[in-house]
């Protein structure tokens, strides 16, 4: 997620670069045929390419809103595990305190529950099918960010579970499921063995089924791609608009070729043009490329919830609670971008 206050240069320029190419290349293409090669019948009144620029407006937009809404969601939701992640912790401490419960209990189950955390993030992290093959220029960033993805499962859940616990959560096809599980065994053998009693074994629980739901509602938006039909029509809309744009323009600058007297004179209405052209392929390209960047929320984006820097705010918090002061750091923005 960008974090800075203001968009970086380099990446205006990135996003701006293509779109504005092929939208001035393209009107001095046309402005061409139609002066040069003498084909009258290019030019188009611009009124009904502008109501075709006013829906497409309007269209570009409710994808928009409905692509930050998903992306508003993930985030709302991690906000949960969050607070629900110091609700868990806060309870073992509390109901596990008495003396006749070993330590050893208390950091089992809050370790498990970071396990759980980090294995619902990795999870998240996997390229989905809907995600589309990065761009030259974001691989190159996701290879310099590399150090900072960490997306090995190892590495990631070896400090929290024993080697056998995390020989035996990776086998499952859903991992943070089956720790989940394993946490709700785990209350009961303490109960059974008289260290929890039924009421807090239910209050620990019930924050176990609220983990349970927002696990549920990470993968709901993972696994439901943003409806079809928006995407594609959007993009399709967009570039056919900015594609007839050119010729729309030639009804407002091709006037002057009629005076035109000189060389000069014939080609100075060609710049106001690819100008023009430039400016509204780069405002309707970079419209509906922003609702593209938004839709999928837990993949590796630079728009997406920085799901590596909340897990870090919890494994820190966590971690304290349980008296530990050798803390990990907190993550921190690289380029301007929060994982």
């Amino acid at each position: 997620m960008l974090v800075v206050r203001r968009f970086p240069p380099g990446l205006f320029l990135r996003f701006a670069l293509v779109p504005m190419l092929f939208g001035g290349a393209w009107a001095a293409t046309v402005f061409s045929l139609y002066a040069v090669a003498d084909l009258p019948f290019l030019r188009v009144p611009f009124l009904p390419i502008a109501t075709i620029g006013t829906a497409v407006a309007f269209y570009v937009g409710f994808k928009n809103n409905s692509a930050y809404e998903r992306f508003w969601e993930g985030r709302k939701i991690w906000g949960g595990v969050v607070n629900a992640s110091r609700t868990w912790s806060t309870g073992v401490m509390s109901y596990l305190g008495g003396a006749d419960v070993p330590p050893e209990v208390r950091r089992e189950l809050v370790y498990r529950h970071l396990a759980w955390v980090n294995a619902l993030r990795l999870q998240l992290r996997k390229s989905s099918r809907f995600f589309h093959k990065p761009a030259r220029w974001t691989k190159r960033r996701l290879e310099r960010h590399a150090g900072h993805m960490r997306n090995d499962w190892d590495a990631e859940l070896t400090p929290f579970l024993t080697p056998d616990e995390l020989e035996s959560v990776s086998r499952n096809a859903n991992p943070a499921t089956h720790l989940l599980t394993t946490q709700g065994q785990r209350l009961e053998a303490l109960r059974n063995a008289g260290q929890l009693d039924l009421f807090h074994q239910i209050a620990l629980m019930s924050t176990v089924t609220e983990l349970y739901a927002l696990q549920g509602k990470c993968e709901r938006i993972k696994n439901t791609p943003f409806p079809r039909q928006y995407a594609e029509y959007s993009r399709a809309f967009t570039r056919i608009f900015v594609v007839l744009v050119p010729f729309g323009l030639l009804d407002v600058f091709a006037d002057h070729l009629a005076q035109a007297t000189t060389t000069l004179e014939t080609v100075a209405p060609i710049v106001p043009m690819v100008i023009a052209s430039a400016l509204v392929s780069w405002v309707f390209g970079t419209m509906e490329g922003i609702g593209d960047s938004s839709e999928d929320p837990f993949e590796r984006s630079m728009n997406d919830v920085p799901m590596n820097a909340l897990a870090r705010t919890i494994e820190i918090d966590l971690r304290q609670m349980l008296g530990e002061t050798e803390l990990p750091p907190k993550e921190q923005p690289i380029e301007g971008i929060l994982y």
